[in-house]
């Protein structure tokens, strides 16, 4: 059995074993805080309606502002959250008010006073180093008392976040993690230093833990310290190593410089148009890239040049150095946030969809795809999610996702998760442009060409007339009170 990343929805942090900690003696624990969710998410293959409603806990730790800071996967999806403080027994209704999805961070504000009586923010700390110790505060599965327990940081690494897919710097700890407590705080001499938010389980890995570091938990703050919160940036480069002396040669690159080869930029990204494929990334924000992609972080601790870009804020203009041709060029980058053809995953959002005919249509996601297991995944989603980035001609890629049955539209009843090229010889973009697609039939027929590389072109031919009159009659029938998600209401087109 392979290693396996799990995010268990109310993570608790248990580190190894340590003696009791009186109330007296701690005063963090005033500051900590178990959190009650109500969830109800949406059904990503019948997008007009949603799953059942859902109950967790988690943890969460008292900061300035009158705020709490806790993980976003704690609250994602929410319909109702009350907060409880350590030792108290009154539960205190609270709102999210900013949430990072890519971060896993979240803060929930609480309009009572009286919640906040008695405690004291939690100051932050800095960056721990390897073998610092650690201790780690919240509430494991099925206890309503505080637990405190301690550790060390065995490693400090760039990882990929399970809850939003992110490969961002995180604390890696030998704890135990358990339900109960995500989004409890890591304290090192007092102060918070990380947020407790998955595991790492499986081919006999145990006790590897990990917590959102304090300098992401200060990106944060300072991002949403406008009122709103951009995320994370990325520049939207695909590289290749450069170890080999060959391949540097190649590349005019001098003994001694080193660099990672660019070999893709993706569609209007924040380095679309500045960077070029061909170019060698020498640098960025002054720090020189190793042949590995990697940057001197600490000492002889090296991290991945992502992490340079992700502790930026949207709209920074950072330099990068490129080997273009063999000589050296600053390119000033305006960062941003980068969209995969395959977007997500989503929260707190209902999905897109848009019916035709009994025809329902929906963008791939992250959370469309997460529908198969990863072996019963349809070849379709899994070449899209593994190989194509967004281009001109598809910045979203939009799939047939299956057939509300009808005479209309017999034939084609049993067809699932096909993507689509075109609508009546106009090229599918996004979502919002099948509406208007569909409002200009060739002649008296609707013609849906589907993908040409993993369906070969197919299409797909419906009657106009017959089909428009049938629409309303398939809504009525199979229960869907609108053709539309509420974002393309909009752009709502007559369709003949």
């Amino acid at each position: 059995m392979g290693k396996t990343r799990v995010l268990i929805p109310t993570l608790a942090l248990l580190l190894a074993a340590a003696g009791p900690v009186r109330a007296a003696e701690d005063p963090i624990r005033d500051s900590v805080v178990k959190i009650f969710t109500m969830t109800q998410r949406p059904d990503f293959y019948q997008p007009w309606q949603s799953n059942a409603q859902e109950s967790l806990s988690g943890s969460g730790v008292i900061i300035s502002g009158s705020r709490i800071l806790t993980n976003a996967h704690v609250v994602s999806d929410s319909t109702y959250v009350q907060v409880r403080r350590a030792g108290d027994s009154k539960k205190y209704d609270a709102t999210v008010e900013f949430v990072a999805h890519d971060g896993e961070l979240a803060t929930l504000k609480v309009r009572d006073p009286a919640f906040f009586k008695g405690s004291r923010p939690i100051v932050f700390g800095e960056l721990p180093r390897q073998r610092d110790k650690v201790a780690a505060y919240g509430f494991p599965a099925g206890g309503d008392e505080l637990s405190i327990t301690e550790g060390v940081i065995s490693r400090i690494e760039v990882v990929e976040y399970t809850h939003s897919s992110r490969r961002l710097l995180a604390l890696q700890t030998d704890a135990a993690i358990n339900p109960g407590n995500s989004g409890g705080p890591m304290i090192k001499d007092g102060k918070l230093v990380g947020i407790s938010f998955q595991s790492f389980s499986g081919g006999g890995v145990e006790n590897t833990g990990y917590g959102v570091p304090v300098p992401l938990i200060q990106r944060f703050l300072k991002d949403v310290s406008d009122g709103r919160y951009d995320r994370i940036p990325e520049a939207g480069l695909l590289w290749e190593n450069m170890e080999n002396d060959a391949l540097r040669a190649y590349y005019k690159m001098r003994p001694g410089q080193e660099g990672v080869l660019i070999n893709k930029i993706v569609y209007g990204s924040a380095a679309w148009g500045r960077i070029q494929e061909g170019d060698v990334l020498l640098a960025v924000d002054g720090v020189d890239i190793s042949n590995n992609g990697t940057y001197l972080f600490d000492q002889d601790k090296r991290l991945s040049l992502t992490h340079l870009i992700t502790m930026h804020q949207v709209g920074d203009q950072v330099p990068f150095d490129v080997l273009r041709a063999g000589r050296r060029e600053r390119v000033l980058v305006p960062l941003s946030h980068c969209r995969d053809i395959v977007d997500g995953p989503l929260y707190d959002v209902r999905p897109s969809y848009f019916i035709y005919a009994g025809l329902v249509f929906t963008p791939v996601t992250r959370n469309y795809a997460g529908l198969w297991n990863r072996a019963d995944m349809p070849t379709s989603l899994r070449s899209l999610q593994e190989y194509v980035l967004p281009s001109a001609e598809r910045q979203e890629a939009v799939a047939l996702a299956y057939v509300l049955p009808d005479r209309v539209n017999e034939g084609y009843h049993e067809f699932r998760s096909i993507l689509v090229d075109s609508v009546n010889g106009r090229k599918i973009k996004r979502l919002q442009d099948l509406p208007e697609a569909f409002a200009h039939p060739e002649g008296a027929f609707q013609v849906i060409r589907t993908d040409p590389l993993t369906d070969f072109g197919g299409r797909i031919v419906l009657d106009a007339a017959k089909a428009a009159e049938a629409g309303p009659r398939i809504l009525a029938t199979h229960r869907v009170a609108s053709d539309r998600s509420g974002d393309l209401a909009e752009t709502s087109v007559a369709i003949p």
